[in-house]
């Protein structure tokens, strides 16, 4: 039996908001979109499908943007970390560090709208 991770969700304030933020400033790829009436969606985006989830309780809310405790809670890989780094940081992307050599690559951590950080990462091939 072969089995994956299919989706990771991440819990946000509203669609619109968190589609805009991947997209237009850290650069992800919107893969679907549907509406299923009564403010039911089904988003994901990026390459690993992250679904965006309506934090639509108060235990959900308090979790917006801490779902790692402010641990890094997605790591986001590049094949051209510089490249994607300085866009980044032209559409106003938060970062938290500046980048540095690891020995696993590059890597600079970042904020999304809400505060979860994430760690985008260009790997040496390891």
């Amino acid at each position: 039996m072969q089995q994956k991770i299919g989706h990771v969700t991440l819990l946000v304030n509203n669609f619109d908001e968190a589609i805009e933020f991947y997209t237009e400033k850290a650069g992800f790829v919107l893969l679907t979109d549907n509406h299923f009436g009564n403010g039911m969606r089904w988003v994901t985006d990026a390459q690993t499908a992250i679904v965006f989830v309506v934090a639509d309780t108060e235990a959900k809310q308090d979790r917006v943007g801490t779902q790692a405790a402010n641990h890094v809670f997605l790591v986001v890989q590049t094949d051209d970390f510089y490249r994607d780094y300085e866009q980044m940081k032209a559409n106003g992307v938060h970062f938290l560090s500046e980048p540095k050599e690891v020995p696993w690559g590059i890597e600079a951590v970042f904020e999304d709208l809400y505060g979860n950080r994430l760690d985008l990462v260009q790997h040496n091939g390891f």
